[in-house]
């Protein structure tokens, strides 16, 4: 976006790592869990218990993934240099 002068506004870019991003996911697949789990019996008779299972592999694929995102933010609090340069154009950039 630009100005009346046609120079790009000066804008600091987002500082997301992710961990809330994936922590909510997680937080919707034990709640998914938890809610098929009231039907377990129906599930199992028309051979949809996989389903349980689902949920149980993005819990846990999104704990790890929280627990990931939490160091990697600590890293880059402690190491500034590492965190990655954005383009000045954002996504759009070269």
């Amino acid at each position: 976006m630009t100005g009346e002068s046609g120079a790009a506004a000066e804008i600091e870019p987002l500082d997301v790592t992710g961990s809330r991003t994936v922590a909510v996911g997680a937080a919707l697949w034990f709640a998914a869990f938890c809610l098929l789990l009231l039907f377990r019996d129906s599930l199992s008779d028309s051979g949809r218990e996989w389903w349980l299972w689902t949920c149980v592999a993005g819990f846990t694929i999104g704990v790890i993934g929280t627990e990931y995102c939490r160091r990697r933010q600590r890293r880059l609090e402690q190491r500034p240099d590492l965190r990655p340069e954005t383009s000045p154009l954002g996504a759009a950039g070269p």
